[in-house]
């Protein structure tokens, strides 16, 4: 997601004090790695570079935890947004079950660096929960079950039939799930800073209020401009999301025809008795549905409900809607009011495949997590740093996955077919539920 803070403040920015801004570039300097973006991915490679000895530059065009790293929904999942079948049709089994592997990856790095830098981050190790509306979506988790483990070598997932539901979920929504033990949630902007602060004391560098107006060739590297300043670098990592239109479209707008905006929106209720926490999500799983436009929800650290899902129209259109399919869920919250709403937008490619790659020597990107991201983004900055140092064979594994062109440039375009898909997607699942109910 990208919004700035002030527009909707999240839950997450009311539980600390501002952090002390950092400064802006002023000047012209000198780095061996610049990089575009001071969020998860940004800051990640900027951590695993300097941890290299390398000297890293980051560059924020807001505040660090302003975007989407600071304001999802704190679930951090293995996978990707597309589902294997996906990637195997995309790259073959045999590197579709490498990037399964690297996103298991994805998830203990992250773990590993919440522990390792002491990041107080609400850490929850409940597991997680993907709750099925209907019988043909049972079918396809017991398949995904089926698979991971004959395929993938991942055996954890646990099926759920309607009664062991009941121990996550007690919702009259839902007739079953599957059941991951291994993911997390957590305070995604409490992770980010606490990622910054890290890759600050390995030795990089980070400017806020610094936006990429432009990069060019210069001398055997590049030169990255700001308003107040220039970095000349020998590689250059390119961290943005598309949706942050003003550092995208000046830093690389052809990356920007790799997707389209959707609009996600969250809701958070007051701090919920603890009685009725415990009836609506028992074992404090984290969850998401299986329809192809889902909700997502947790309890916060103080019993609260985040609930979340796609969304759209004015602010008060995303949280009324919000709301009420978050009371379709769980009607007993019918009384409970809503401290926070906040959104933003995620960036999503044709087949929710993230994308990797290099514009030109030495110039790397990572983005188009398609809101599947908290945890996916650090491996993406661990592997950019491995690429710009010398081993660039799993940063190429992703760089392979299929990627297409929109017309983006199209006035109205975007915004015509986000309408269009979701309202389609919608309409899917609403008759996928009426068939398996009938």
């Amino acid at each position: 997601m990208t919004a700035p803070r002030s527009a909707d403040p999240s839950w997450y920015a009311s539980r600390r004090p501002a952090a002390p801004p950092r400064p802006a570039l002023d000047g012209d300097i000198e780095a061996e790695v610049a990089v575009i973006g001071g969020g998860l991915t940004g800051l990640s490679a900027a951590l695993e570079l300097a941890g290299r000895g390398v000297d890293a530059v980051a560059l924020e065009a807001g505040r660090i935890g302003d975007g989407a790293s600071g304001r999802n929904g704190g679930q951090a999942l293995q996978g990707l947004a597309a589902g294997m079948d996906v990637v195997e049709r995309a790259v073959g089994l045999a590197a579709a079950q490498q990037i399964w592997a690297m996103s298991c990856e994805a998830l203990a790095l992250l773990k590993q660096r919440i522990a390792h830098h002491a990041i107080d981050c609400d850490l929850a190790a409940n597991g997680y929960v993907y709750a099925a509306t209907h019988a043909g979506q049972m079918a396809d988790l017991a398949a995904w079950r089926d698979a991971a483990a004959a395929q993938y070598g991942y055996r954890d997932f646990r099926l759920l039939d309607r009664d062991a539901l009941s121990a996550h979920v007690r919702s009259e929504t839902y007739v079953g799930g599957l059941f991951d033990p291994n993911e997390v949630h957590l305070d995604p902007l409490a992770y980010t800073l606490g990622l910054a602060r890290a890759a600050e004391q390995a030795g990089a560098r980070l400017f806020e209020r610094s936006a990429a107006t432009g990069w060019q060739a210069e001398a055997g590297g590049w030169r990255v401009r700001t308003a107040g300043g220039s970095v000349r670098c020998r590689q250059l990592l390119i961290a943005v999301n598309t949706a942050a239109a003003g550092s995208a479209s000046a830093v690389a707008p052809g990356l920007a025809r790799r997707f389209l905006p959707v609009d996600s929106f969250i809701v958070a209720t007051g701090p919920l008795d603890a009685g009725l926490a415990a009836g609506l999500l028992p074992s404090g799983a984290a969850v998401a549905d299986c329809n192809r436009v889902l909700n997502y929800f947790r309890l916060g650290a103080d019993g609260r409900l985040l609930f979340g899902g796609r969304a759209s129209g004015t602010a008060r259109d995303r949280a009324d809607d919000t709301r009420r399919r978050m009371l379709a869920v769980f009607p007993q919250l019918e009384d409970q009011r809503i401290d926070y709403a906040w959104g933003g937008q995620v960036d999503v490619t044709p087949h929710k495949l993230p994308h990797f790659g290099r514009l030109a020597d030495g110039v790397y990107f990572a983005q188009g997590f398609c809101g599947h991201g908290l945890a996916l983004t650090g491996l993406a900055g661990l592997l950019a740093a491995e690429a710009m140092t010398g081993q660039p064979r799993r940063f190429d594994l992703f760089a392979a996955l299929p990627q297409y062109r929109l017309p983006t440039r199209l006035p109205g375009f975007a915004r015509a077919a986000v309408t269009l898909g979701m309202a389609w997607y919608q309409l899917r699942d609403a008759v996928d539920a009426a068939w398996y109910r009938d």
